[in-house]
């Protein structure tokens, strides 16, 4: 995707006219249905007229290309601005300039980590050379047509507000600079020269339209590239915050000490990197001499990894650097220097095969060495058994005495490089409220297909390629297979369907056997690793009916050890129950559908869940560019040559307006909560207000009418008919947090950790607040007996809480939006 394409000569104008940040915002409308953050906008601004004072020189080529958010096939990263044309020798050139706006930066001790000023607080971040070379070669190595054609990339960075001192250009650095030379405030004019060095003449042959859609080499699967990684090769090229943490990790390591233990927790989606980092650690520690070990609670990638290894090393070897998580409660303390914990989500409190052994998995990994790191996706929790929850892990760790450190990856690797489809997904598994999102067969190959034997046949298809695509089921039929092996387990015989699950025979690693494409995947087969392509079969767990995605824990197989004591749960705390059972089972499904690098297809059992994805599906949105001249094509100077494709549509047409309150990815700091109010999920909302834990918004609201606004209101969209008419189904809600004074028949949001609101499917809700009082003659005073959450529509049920209940109320509730 190119946000912004035009000549050199087009983008002078565009700048020059005071439309250039106009015009690259409508672009990003056009390819993502959204607008950026007034942020964004205003570096655009402040970033493009520098690029204009750079470039207005008559020895670059008027009709040099210029390409502005360049998004890397197959990443959600994109290059600030390109230019491309020839130089002297008619060789293609490439430029790409990582554009920056700050003033100063810190050194560190870490290799291409600097530390500089944010809009949220300082701190640590790629260095910008780093940052443009990584760009460059994720490009080359994703890239046949830069390869094949050799063309020519140039990374550099240019930082026009930083005066020159002692830190970007600091000899620590040299190695970085000297691959993407770094330009500063007052080195416009040398940029001017490097840029003249390489582009003479203009870009007559769609340089940028032929990489962008140029064939892409197989891709890179952490699997098959890990016996060159313990080698010591780079066989991924570590990006962002990639690369923040890989750094992180190895300072920690080198400091931790018997009496100084060090904790890294790293938070990231599927896709986002965590285990290929994992790998780069467990390869760059032990070759610098670390004890060091790669530890797992699902078997699938443990067992991958070995066979990938076998014949490279020797099996003691393999055998020593990888690890279930159950092997450390008889393990001496700080037996290990390292111990790098990928799916730490999936830890358990006892280890044995009877779950006898142990105290606590997360706690006895800590004491087993110096330093310890969690790569974790706290929505990724399968089992009901599961206890590896970040929050959770810190806490236990500093009661170990270890100084703990957090970070988080977010750029996207698999699904496409689109971030889009996992905030999409959860949308419509309607495990997150974000905004109204459709999903675009640009962003991700996804479909919905009528019946299994189409999905059957589409995978099989695609898995002739490379046999790297594979069927994947919810557990909710029996395996009968197991006892009898000419019996079908999954079957749909409208559809003339019927397949058995993976084999025992292949075993934790049935994703990479030969023939495993016959058989049906589960969980715990696919959980840590990926596919190119993935179909994935919905089962009747999960539904859709009046509106809104249910579960339903029954569905599932007898034989699914992932929610075995749920019954027993179920007559106990049915509440309690109900809502793990729809984490489990809407977090299986998420990560059953992002295991696809490329591409995902799904059949549901359910009809009407068939038809609400489908629903969220957007229409192929135009290929566009922006820019000053009405084709994508890229024409010299002259006017003249055949346009290599044809004419792009109008592209700078206003935006549908859509009904409803102003929403914004972000704003400015001098209009938040005087303008506009934060937009939380509404367990976001309760860890913010109710626990006092960070909580980052969904965005930022447009609020008018309800006069003046502070920082203790916040917005969060109801669900659900038990308030209406007065607060509407799907409306944005208001809420003023740490109200003083009397609750009574107030509208409030309550978090609970005892009741179940069918509505929010967790523990919160929204409803009015009644309290039952006694007088106590011995005290004097009226006592609370008993609190009733009522709702307004008759049709819905009280909710009350004794007194003694463990509840809070987060907030009062003002006005909805209209």
């Amino acid at each position: 995707m190119i946000v912004y394409q035009s000549t050199k000569e087009g983008f002078l104008d565009d700048v020059l006219r005071n439309e250039i940040d106009t015009k690259i915002n409508q672009a990003f409308f056009d390819h993502l249905g959204r607008h950026t953050s007034p942020n964004e906008v205003l570096s655009w601004t402040n970033s493009m007229m520098h690029m204009s004072n750079v470039l207005m020189d008559g020895e670059i080529a008027a009709d040099a290309g210029i390409s502005i958010e360049f998004q890397i096939p197959l990443t959600s990263n994109r290059i600030d601005f390109i230019i491309t044309g020839l130089n002297e020798h008619q060789k293609e050139q490439v430029i790409i300039i990582e554009l920056k706006q700050w003033s100063s930066a810190q050194l560190t001790d870490k290799d291409a980590m600097v530390r500089t000023r944010f809009q949220h607080g300082e701190t640590e971040t790629v260095h910008p050379s780093y940052q443009a070379w990584s760009y460059a070669a994720l490009i080359e190595s994703y890239n046949q047509t830069v390869r094949e054609e050799q063309i020519n990339l140039i990374p550099c960075a240019y930082l026009h507000n930083y005066n020159p001192d002692n830190v970007i250009t600091n000899p620590f650095y040299s190695y970085h600079t000297s691959k993407a030379p770094v330009f500063l405030k007052a080195d416009a004019v040398k940029l001017r020269e490097f840029i003249k060095k390489f582009v003479k003449y203009g870009d007559n042959k769609d340089i940028l339209y032929r990489i962008e859609n140029g064939r892409l080499r197989p891709s890179k699967q952490l699997a098959d590239s890990i016996a060159s990684m313990i080698r010591g090769n780079r066989e991924f090229i570590m990006i962002d915050e990639q690369k923040a943490v890989y750094e992180t990790a190895l300072s920690l390591a080198a400091k931790a000490r018997s009496d100084k233990k060090m904790v890294l927790i790293v938070e990231g989606g599927p896709g986002t990197g965590k285990s290929v980092v994992a790998v780069n650690l467990l390869a760059e520690l032990t070759q610098r001499g670390q004890v060091t070990r790669y530890v797992s609670k699902n078997a699938a990638p443990r067992e991958v990894y070995k066979v990938k290894l076998t014949g490279t090393l020797k099996k003691r070897m393999i055998d020593n650097l990888f690890g279930g998580s159950g092997d450390y409660c008889d393990i001496q303390e700080n037996t290990f220097d390292t111990l790098i914990v990928d799916e730490a989500h999936r830890l358990n409190m006892k280890s044995g095969l009877y779950q006898n052994r142990g105290e606590n998995q997360v706690k006895e990994l800590i004491r087993a060495a110096k330093f310890t790191v969690f790569f974790i996706d706290n929505d990724q929790q399968i089992h009901i058994k599961d206890i590896g929850e970040s929050n959770l892990i810190a806490r236990w760790a500093e009661k170990e005495g270890a100084k703990v450190q957090r970070l988080k990856l977010k750029s996207q690797f698999r699904c496409n490089g689109s971030d889009g489809y996992l905030a999409w997904l959860e949308n419509t598994l309607q495990q997150k409220e974000t905004a109204n999102i459709k999903l675009t067969s640009e962003e991700f190959d996804f479909r919905i297909v009528d019946n299994p034997s189409e999905l059957r046949d589409l995978i099989n298809q695609k898995n002739e390629v490379n046999n790297k695509s594979r069927l994947v089921a919810g557990y909710c039929w029996d395996w009968v297979s197991k006892k009898n092996p000419s019996a079908y387990d999954i079957t749909f015989p409208q559809y003339d369907f019927g397949m058995r699950w993976n084999l025992t025979k292949d075993g934790s690693t049935w994703i990479i056997a030969e023939d495993s494409v016959n058989e049906v995947g589960c969980i715990h087969t696919c959980q840590g690793l990926e596919l190119d392509y993935v179909g994935v079969i919905i089962g009747p767990d999960i539904r859709f009916e009046n509106g809104r995605v249910v579960t339903d824990v029954t569905k599932r197989s007898s034989m699914d050890r992932s929610i075995s004591g749920i019954k027993t749960m179920l007559r106990e705390d049915p509440q309690e129950a109900l809502q793990l059972a729809d984490r489990i089972i809407k977090n299986t499904y998420r990560t059953l559908l992002t295991r696809g690098m490329k591409g995902c297809y799904v059949y549901c059992c359910d009809q009407a869940l068939r038809d609400h994805f489908a629903a969220q599906l957007s229409p192929a949105r135009p290929q566009t560019s922006a820019g000053s001249v009405e084709t994508a094509h890229l024409q010299n100077s002259a006017g003249s040559g055949d346009t290599a494709r044809p004419q792009a549509p109008a592209l700078f047409r206003e935006p549908e307006v859509l009904p409803g309150p102003r929403i914004e990815a972000e704003v400015n700091a001098s209009a938040q909560f005087v303008e506009f109010l934060p937009l939380y999920s509404v367990k976001a909302a309760c860890g913010a207000f109710g626990e006092g834990q960070y909580a980052e918004e969904t965005g930022w609201v447009k609020v008018e009418g309800l006069g003046r606004l502070n920082r203790n209101m916040f917005v969060v969209q109801a669900k659900g008919h038990s308030m209406e008419p007065k607060i509407p189904d799907g409306s944005l809600c208001v809420f003023r947090a740490n109200v003083v004074g009397s609750r009574q028949n107030k509208i409030v949001l309550v978090q609970h950790r005892g009741l179940h609101d069918v509505d929010y499917t967790g523990s919160y809700t929204i409803k009015t607040y009644t309290s039952e009082k006694s007088f106590d003659r011995e005290t004097g005073q009226w006592q609370h007996e008993r609190i009733v959450l009522k709702p307004i529509n008759p049709a819905y049920s009280s909710i009350v809480l004794d007194q003694e209940d463990d509840f809070t109320v987060v907030g009062e509730f003002i006005d909805f939006l209209r």
